[in-house]
This record gives structure tokens, C-alpha cells and sequence, in this order.
């Protein structure tokens, strides 16, 4: 008597016990449990080279960025070799000049500045206390004994770059970034096409298009948060100077740095603002940055962000704000940087991977939330989309033979 298999298995041996509801359901549940003990052992992995790939993350994004600029220059005859050395050699002194002056803005009156944010947020407390509605403000004032002895301590700066350092080397991972970013200008190409040639029709033509669209994101969204950062910078740090506000420009610097960490940044470099304001210049001019910063915030909303990123991210708030939150935990306040932008070419990537997701209205769903140029087929010119028609309808390559002694 044959023993009852699986259904859709195949399997004659598999006993009656796994073919009933429960058993399927303790298989999956096996296949699940198995999976996550995968990708919990690469995470493990990943982790314990965490400088290397810190390192390659932070070079593919700053090379997407300015790839471009390569490939203008050898449109303009320039050799390859030259464009890539001008363009690698040109990002290096950008990002050193960023890094030196952001530095220099704000180490230098970082006591001041810190002094004046604790008073400003007194200043209010006491507003709140004694105000038309008073407000009990005891838990939020222990908070902020905490927080005044940690900034103020001298050891806020030392431990946050402590902290970094442990989490990426410093020195190691920035001296393994600019190699990995040279290479990635000069051969990005060649090693992309190392990788497609592993595979085959359907599977190297998703592989082409996450690729593109994973460069097109990355490098979009650097480009676009860096002239939206200098542009809110300059229309919140001005006016602070026209207002006489102290500190302008290290609070001009933190609202440009702010301004990569969206929704989020903003409203804190802005909030930070206006309390230096209330302590110096009392709650009117306090008020009038409040305005300022929210028009500046309007003023990017509506205008900064359709004209220079587009639909890059196509990215719901909510969605961004729990980026954002898992960014933070895992990783602080640089993964709080990229946990929007790689949260983005993951939903790309999704999409250019399955075709499940039913597309326009229903007549019971009603309205698709998704619009058509939010979607990633919709990013691809008409060359790269004849690329992928070419690579999914191209035969595989006949297998290449070496010539014998008899051949010759």
C-alpha cells in the first residue's frame, strides 16, 4: 500500500502528515525559518566587513553622481583615461572643501551654538509655564538636564566622532572609498558587463534595468539633494544675517546638512533656528525665522524638489519616515542619510522584478495610487528599452573553443 505524497510534490515518499492544511503550513513555515537563516548569516557577514562595504556604498553613490560628467567630457573628445582622472580629482577637492568648511563653520562656535539652543528651549519652557495655558513641563525639563549635560559636556563632538569611527574606520574606510570610487569611474562599465555576461535573456535584461535604474536613482538623488541643501541654506541663512540672528552661518551649515535627511532634517535645522533667535532676539524675530523656515520648506516642497529631483524617489511620506526610523537605529545619522535613497532603488527593483502589481484603475479598487511616471518602466529611454528587448530575444552565445596543437 503506497503512502499518500504531498500534493504538487512529486514525492511518493512523503508522508500523509505533511498533506494535510497544518503540515503545508509547517513546511512553509520551515522554508521561511530557512531562508531567514540565510539572510540573517550574509547580514552577519556583511557586518563583520562592514568598513568595505560602507566604503563601496558611499563610492557607487558619489560615482553615479558624477558619471555623468565623465561621459560629457569623452562626448567632448577627451580620452577616457583624462576625463575620469579630472572628474575623480574635481570630486575629491569638492567634497574636501564641504568637509573642511563644515567643520570649521561650526567646531569653532559649537559651545555658543549649543549654549544658545539649551537657553532658547528654556526661554520657551518658561513661555509655556507661564502662559494663557499653562504646561506642566517637568519630564520635558529632566530630558533636558540630560541632553544639556551631554552637549554641553565637551564629549558630545569626541564621542560622535568615536562613534564613527568605530562604525567605519574613518581613515581605512575613506582611503578604501576614493580607490573603489577611481576604479568605479574608470572600469564602472567594464565591471558591470563582467557581471551581466553570467547570464541570459530574460534574467540579464532585469539585471541591465535595475542597474541602470539603481545608477539613474542614486545618482539623481545626490545631485538634486545637494542644490536643494545649498539652496535652502542660502534662503534660511541669509535672512538670519539680515535679522542679526548670532551663529548664522554654522546654522546655515546645519541646514545644509540637514537637508539630506528629508522631511525630517529640515524641520530640526529650522527648529534649532528659532530658538537661537528667541534667546538672542526674543520671540518676535523667533517667530519671524519660524515663518521663514516654513516658507523656505513651502518653497522647496512645491517648486525645489518637482523642478530638480522629479519623480526620483516616488516615495510616499510614510514610507520615508520608517526609512528613516530603521536607517537611524541601524546606523545613525548616516544611515538616516541613506535609508532614503536605498529604499528607493529597492522599491525599483522590485518593480522591474515582478509584474503582479495590476496597473491602472479598477473598477473596485478604484483610482491607481501608483502613476504611470512613478513607475520604473516609465524612466527608461527608448535606447535602453530597445537594449532589453535585444538582450531578452538574443540567442545564448555559442561556446567559444581554444585553438589545439592539431589547429595549428
Amino acid at each position: 500500500m503506497s503512502t499518500p505524497s504531498l500534493p504538487g510534490t512529486g514525492d511518493e515518499n512523503v508522508p500523509a502528515l505533511w498533506s494535510d492544511p497544518l503540515g503545508r503550513v509547517s513546511v512553509r513555515c520551515g522554508q521561511l525559518l530557512l531562508i531567514a537563516a540565510v539572510v540573517g548569516g550574509l547580514l552577519w557577514v556583511l557586518m563583520r566587513v562592514g568598513i568595505v562595504v560602507v566604503a563601496a556604498l558611499v563610492a557607487l553613490i558619489l560615482a553615479s553622481a558624477v558619471s555623468p560628467m565623465v561621459a560629457w567630457l569623452v562626448r567632448k573628445h577627451w580620452s577616457r583615461a583624462l576625463a575620469t582622472l579630472t572628474v575623480f580629482l574635481g570630486t575629491l577637492l569638492v567634497l574636501g572643501g564641504v568637509v573642511t568648511g563644515i567643520v570649521f563653520a561650526v567646531r569653532s562656535e559649537w559651545d555658543e551654538l549649543s549654549a544658545s539652543a539649551v537657553g532658547g528651549w528654556e526661554e520657551l519652557q518658561r513661555f509655556l509655564r507661564t502662559g494663557p495655558i499653562p504646561v506642566d513641563t517637568a519630564s520635558l525639563d529632566s530630558a533636558l538636564q540630560k541632553a544639556t549635560g551631554f552637549v554641553t559636556s565637551g564629549t558630545f563632538l569626541g564621542g560622535a566622532l568615536s562613534g564613527i569611527g568605530a562604525a567605519t574606520g574613518v581613515a581605512t574606510g575613506a582611503v578604501l572609498m576614493i580607490v573603489i570610487l577611481f576604479f568605479f569611474l574608470k572600469d564602472g562599465q567594464l565591471l558591470w558587463s563582467f557581471t551581466l555576461r553570467w547570464f541570459h535573456d530574460g534574467t540579464r535584461a532585469k539585471l541591465a534595468e535595475s542597474g541602470d535604474r539603481t545608477v539613474q536613482l542614486l545618482g539623481g538623488y545626490v545631485r538634486g539633494t545637494a542644490i536643494i541643501a545649498a539652496a535652502d541654506a542660502v534662503f534660511i541663512g541669509v535672512p538670519l544675517a539680515i535679522l542679526g540672528v548670532p551663529l548664522a552661518l554654522p546654522l546655515a551649515v546645519i541646514v545644509f546638512v540637514g537637508a539630506f535627511v528629508p522631511i525630517v532634517g529640515a524641520t530640526v535645522a529650522g527648529a534649532l533656528a528659532a530658538l537661537v533667535a528667541l534667546v538672542t532676539h526674543g520671540p518676535l524675530i523667533a517667530l519671524v525665522v519660524i515663518g521663514i523656515v516654513v516658507l523656505v520648506n513651502q518653497l522647496e516642497s512645491h517648486l525645489l524638489q518637482p523642478l530638480v529631483m522629479g519623480h526620483a524617489l516616488s516615495l510616499h511620506p510614510l514610507v520615508v519616515l520608517l526609512a528613516l526610523a530603521v536607517g537611524t537605529i541601524v546606523s545613525g545619522f548616516f544611515g538616516a542619510i541613506l535609508a532614503v535613497p536605498l529604499t528607493a532603488v529597492a522599491w525599483s527593483v522590485v518593480q522591474v522584478w515582478t509584474d503582479t502589481y495590476q496597473t491602472g484603475d479598477d473598477p473596485v479598487l478604484g483610482k491607481d495610487p501608483l502613476s504611470s511616471r512613478h513607475r520604473a518602466s516609465s524612466k527608461s529611454s527608448l535606447a535602453e528599452r530597445w537594449k532589453y528587448q535585444r538582450m531578452r530575444s538574443s540567442p545564448p552565445p555559442a561556446a567559444e573553443t581554444l585553438p589545439t596543437d592539431d589547429d595549428s
